[in-house]
């Protein structure tokens, strides 16, 4: 398999794995959905639930879909395949493929609003980004929307271009540190403000007061997205790692490095809007209206608060480009692998898509406003497609793929290669088989019934 497969690329090891598939975790939905969450989940005993369920589903997928791509050296689609099922390679297989295909476009428009107010924190311009109407205006003019979506499709492919190794690796060594250092400095201010320690109580303090079913199924969605499950990335990615590497090492790695940032993400904010609200946790609100509304509000309210608009969006960026590679490069290695095309052949074609259908949800707010799908914007129709249907059905797929056609000794096989340990084995055997299906249909029964009752850019 190895020599078959000898001119694939590959991360060079541990680190650039760990890294790369942290980088691809962390992301906007971290810092702007995890917050607002965890605030209205419960707070504390929001956060418990989260990590119980990180280091049980989510491990147990993370494995899966990593040791599947190792094993089978192929992008989803052909990891699917090499079942020797032609219905996997249809159901589980293309559904992975597509899904980073249709998420990365909108998810560089809100990498470009980013650039704006990045931008507008280094030009001085932070009081006027505090105003009331002024992220309603700016998504609404098209044309600007236009040109900081394309700087950032032009980041990402510009990145992509340059190769596992020489870009997605050097970028995520690069990014990944220092965002960790900026998460820690902000959250250092953030919880040092007056009044904010209320804030962090209700964050890391569990209160059984607080709990509900829905604290369960919310936090068990967070989780699900945040880990970049079902997305084809850790396929592809698992497709780059050396044999030598820990499966299982690695996948307590990037667990660590995701909680430790979504910690730091409602450090960062729960204890600031605590502080700038008075203890009021229902001032914060979801998606684009907490990241570009009421962060610039608090912000402004702040001793330095323009210097600290700067390294916030510094960090939120360094997270988007990191996720937007991750989801790129799932999409141009299954290109390569299926169509036979070269990388830069590969990359040009999703480029073209990127700019395509990312320019519907960049103009869905202004010039085609009037145009919806289902009710739904442009933006919101994807991320509704994509995060609420097509992601919990691929996770299903791996789930019964790994049980019903490879099995799962093939997968402790490839785990256990090299006198490398799996130590949580009776773990991943009882949540592969019965837990993480029943969880996924949950997370799509509910997403969707959520879904259909408002606007999902409220919801990213």
């Amino acid at each position: 398999m190895e020599k078959q497969h000898s001119g694939r690329s590959s991360f060079s090891g541990k680190l650039g794995f760990v890294l790369s598939a942290a980088g691809a975790s962390v992301g906007l939905g971290n810092i702007w959905r995890f917050p607002y969450l965890a605030a209205k989940y419960g707070g504390g005993i929001f956060l418990l639930i989260y990590i119980l369920l990180a280091v049980t589903f989510g491990y147990t997928m993370i494995m899966a879909e990593t040791a599947l791509g190792r094993m089978t050296r192929k992008s989803p689609v052909g990891a699917f395949a090499a079942s020797g099922k032609g219905r996997w390679r249809a159901f589980g297989g293309w559904i992975n493929a597509v899904i980073p295909i249709l998420i990365v476009p909108y998810y560089s428009v809100i990498g470009g609003w980013v650039i704006k107010y990045l931008v507008g924190y280094i030009t001085g311009h932070g009081s006027e980004l505090a105003q009331d109407g002024y992220f309603s205006s700016f998504i609404a003019n098209g044309a600007s929307v236009e040109i900081v979506f394309l700087l950032f499709t032009l980041l990402t492919l510009g990145i992509i271009f340059a190769g596992v190794r020489n870009g997605v690796e050097r970028v995520s060594r690069m990014m990944m540190p220092v965002l960790v250092v900026l998460s820690v400095i902000i959250a250092a201010y953030s919880v040092t403000r007056p009044g904010a320690l209320e804030g962090v109580k209700y964050f890391l303090v569990p209160n059984p007061a607080n709990f509900s079913w829905m604290t369960v199924v919310t936090a068990m969605g967070q989780m699900f997205y945040s880990l970049s499950i079902a997305m084809g990335i850790l396929v592809t990615f698992g497709s780059y790692m050396k044999k030598d590497v820990s499966i299982e090492g690695s996948t307590k790695n990037v667990e660590i490095f995701d909680t430790l940032i979504a910690m730091m993400a409602g450090l960062m904010i729960i204890p600031a809007v605590f502080s700038f609200s008075g203890g009021d946790p229902d001032t914060l609100q979801a998606g684009p209206a907490l990241m570009f509304i009421t962060i610039p509000k608090v912000f402004e309210s702040m001793e330095l608060g323009s210097l600290v608009g700067v390294l916030f969006f510094v960090l939120v960026l360094f997270a988007a480009v990191t996720s937007s590679i991750a989801l790129t490069e799932s999409a141009v290695s299954t290109f390569e692998d299926e169509l036979g095309w070269s990388r830069k052949k590969a990359a040009a074609v999703i480029g073209i898509i990127m700019v395509l259908l990312g320019s519907l949800s960049a103009l869905g707010y202004g010039p085609l406003s009037g145009v919806t799908v289902i009710g739904m914007q442009f933006l919101d129709f994807f991320d509704f497609l994509t995060n609420s249907v097509m992601m919990p059905i691929a996770a299903i797929a791996t789930c019964l793929l790994v049980t019903s056609v490879i099995g799962v000794e093939k997968i402790e096989e490839e785990v256990t290669q090299n006198g490398q340990p799996f130590r949580r084995k009776k773990v991943f055997n009882f949540m592969i088989r019965t837990l993480c299906p029943v969880f996924a249909a949950i997370i799509l029964v509910s997403s969707v019934a959520n879904a259909s009752g408002g606007s999902r850019c409220k919801r990213i």
